[in-house]
C-alpha cells in the first residue's frame, strides 16, 4: 500500500490557521486535490474533519484524534485513534493507495511513514500559524514539477535506504 501526502504549502511554509481553517481559496488547486485524491480513502485529524463540516464525497474519510468521545455519524466516515491505528486499517481493507491529508501534527507524524508527497506550492504568502514539516533533503528527492497559474505541484518520492 502506498501512502501519499498530498498538501498545499504557501511561500512562507503556512499550510492553515491553527482553527483548522485553509488561509486561501484557490479552485484550481482545491480541483488537483480532487481529481488526485477521488476514490482513495483520506487520513486527516480531527481538527481538518470539523473545519470540512463533512466528509469528503468518493473517499473512505478516516479521523485521527486522541478524543475517545469523538462521534462523526456518517457512513463514508472511520474513526481512528492514532495515526497508526489509521494505517493498520487501511492495510487491512488492503487499500492500494492512501492519503494523507492534514494537519500539521498528522503530516509530521507521516513525514517517516510516507512514500511520496505531492505537494503544491502556492505562489503567495498566507496567513496561518499551522506550518508544514521541513523536507529534508536526505529523506526526499524532487521527482517532478508542472507549473499552475498560482501554484506548483511538486512531487517527491522517498529515497532508498
Amino acid at each position: 500500500m502506498k501512502i501519499v501526502i498530498i498538501a498545499a504549502i504557501a511561500k512562507n511554509g503556512v499550510i492553515g490557521k491553527s482553527n483548522g481553517e485553509m488561509p486561501w481559496h484557490v479552485k484550481e488547486e482545491f480541483q488537483h486535490f480532487k481529481q488526485t485524491t477521488l476514490s482513495f480513502p483520506v487520513i486527516m485529524g480531527r481538527k481538518t474533519f470539523e473545519t470540512l463540516g463533512k466528509p469528503l464525497k468518493g473517499r473512505k474519510n478516516i479521523i485521527v484524534t486522541g478524543n475517545r468521545d469523538f462521534i462523526a455519524e456518517f457512513d463514508e466516515t472511520k474513526i481512528c485513534h492514532s495515526l497508526g491505528e489509521s494505517i493498520d486499517y487501511c492495510k487491512s481493507k488492503k487499500y492500494e493507495k492512501v492519503f494523507i491529508i492534514g494537519g500539521g501534527q498528522i503530516y509530521k507524524q507521516s513525514m517517516l511513514i510516507a512514500d511520496e508527497m505531492i505537494l503544491s506550492f502556492m505562489k503567495f504568502e498566507a496567513e496561518g500559524e499551522v506550518k508544514f514539516p521541513e523536507i529534508k533533503s536526505d529523506i526526499w528527492k524532487l521527482v517532478s514539477t508542472e507549473d499552475r497559474e498560482q501554484f506548483e505541484i511538486r512531487i517527491f518520492v522517498k529515497k532508498d535506504g
